[in-house]
């Protein structure tokens, strides 16, 4: 009879759990090792003593794995979370959990792993249609009327913006809209959020170009969306491409500040600034509330100054004008010289403007004649070239040369012979005179 004979008068054999953990790791081990196995790092960490744990999964399931600190000092490369690797180890149970685990003896990288390539995918496309460009990118508020915070109740991160802010600008109001930063439901949580923030930018924007009269129940000009460290599963929800295309629409400047300062993300790339950590997204938002009030010291200081200035010139001039009202002479002699100036300046216009005069009236005086007759023979000329060719135009200048104007009895002038019919009257006006004559025969050229 076997250990696991299961016919109805066998009673099974009754294991202890130890012993029945070595036996199921010995039957693995005998069935399968070595084994040789790819899979996607997830949850890897680096104890104290050297050794590393990890799980490598797939879309179907997922394995614990150990690597002792002899097999990990071989490692070439640093090992991050959501890389394909392959690895070769033994396939054993982990007999005080009673867990499946395989102890891997050597690993290599096989590719990204696929939430990685994922990742890569989704950061390229939104690269090329340009979600990411600088001049797209705006320029944070000197001082922001308010701020709008995207992230979890129970974060710490909220716990670290809030310290930073209260530190820094305690006056400075605060508007937090609560979302969901992990699992499947974060993003569209997170795009829910931001659109209900975007909304009272929108109505403050409008208010302050005036285009309505609404005022919203708070201003915002800038939005922090923050969570504190994790895996890449754990960020994942930050590499959604609606909520990339919803960060870029903000109306106003938008800052992430997700996970640690190695940590990168879609929603980084697509904010108008990141930050390392939450709480250094705070810090950006504005300067701290003792630096304004050392920069308004400073101005007060200048202020003080220039008026002072002001005051001690307007009291010399105060006293020079005290001084010329108590010797009045003094400036009555100043106007008097200034006025004696001003009349010989005169003068002397007048007497120089005079004498150009006078010396055109003589000049003008010697020409005019000589002028006058120039015009004269030029207009007389000019006559008898116009009566020349008015009489090159006089029709008794071609009746000279033998030809005759006729005419009707009524003046018509024949120009055709189809008008002089046999026995028609009709007058001739030659150089010399005129005659009256009948045409007595009609000839056609």
């Amino acid at each position: 009879m076997n250990d696991f004979d299961t016919s109805p008068t066998a009673a099974p054999r009754i294991w202890e759990v130890g012993a029945l953990c070595r036996a199921v790791g010995d039957a693995l081990s005998a069935r399968f090792n070595p084994v040789a196995v790819r899979g996607e790092l997830s949850g890897f960490s680096r104890a104290a003593s050297g050794h590393c744990y990890f799980n490598l999964k797939d879309v179907n399931g997922q394995i614990r794995c150990a690597m002792f600190k002899r097999a990990a000092q071989s490692l070439g490369f640093t090992p991050r979370d959501g890389e394909l690797v392959e690895v070769v180890g033994k396939l054993g149970v982990y007999e005080q959990r009673g867990d499946l685990q395989l102890v891997v003896e050597d690993m290599r990288r096989a590719g990204q792993g696929a939430l990685f390539e994922q990742f890569l995918r989704l950061k390229a496309q939104l690269e090329a249609e340009g979600l990411f460009d600088a001049a797209r990118k705006r320029p944070l508020p000197l001082m922001p009327r308010g701020v709008g915070i995207v992230t979890s109740l129970g974060a710490a991160a909220l716990h670290d913006v809030v310290t930073a802010l209260r530190r820094r600008v305690p006056q400075l109001p605060v508007v937090l809209v609560p979302a969901l930063v992990q699992g499947g439901q974060a993003a569209p949580s997170m795009v829910d959020a931001l659109q209900k923030l975007y909304r009272l930018a929108d109505t403050q924007i409008a208010l302050d170009a005036g285009l309505t009269d609404e005022v919203p129940a708070a201003a915002i000009d800038t939005i922090l969306l923050v969570r504190g460290g994790g895996s890449l599963e754990d960020l994942w929800a930050f590499n959604d491409e609606q909520l990339a295309r919803t960060i870029v629409q903000s109306p106003v400047p938008l800052i992430s500040g997700v996970g640690h300062e190695t940590d990168f993300t879609i929603a980084d790339f697509c904010a108008d600034l990141r930050a390392p950590t939450p709480t250094a997204a705070a810090e950006l938002v504005c300067q701290p509330r003792d630096v304004w009030l050392g920069a308004l010291d400073l101005v007060q200081e200048r202020l003080d100054d220039a008026v002072e200035r002001h005051i001690d010139r307007q009291l010399q001039r105060l006293d020079m004008a005290a001084r010329q009202i108590a010797r009045p002479s003094g400036l009555v002699h100043r106007q008097q010289q200034g006025l004696d100036r001003s009349a010989q300046r005169l003068q002397a216009a007048v007497q120089s403007q005079l004498h150009g005069q006078d010396k055109r009236v003589q000049h003008l005086a010697s020409t005019f004649p000589v002028s006058v007759a120039r015009s004269l023979e030029r207009q007389e000329q000019h006559v008898e070239r116009l009566g020349a060719r008015l009489e090159l135009l006089n029709p008794r200048q071609v009746l000279s040369r033998g030809y005759a104007l006729l005419t009707g009895m009524d003046g018509q002038v024949i120009h055709s012979v189809t008008q002089a019919t046999p026995g028609k009257a009709m007058h001739a006006e030659l150089a010399d005179g005129s005659v009256d004559v009948v045409a007595t025969q009609r000839l056609l050229v």
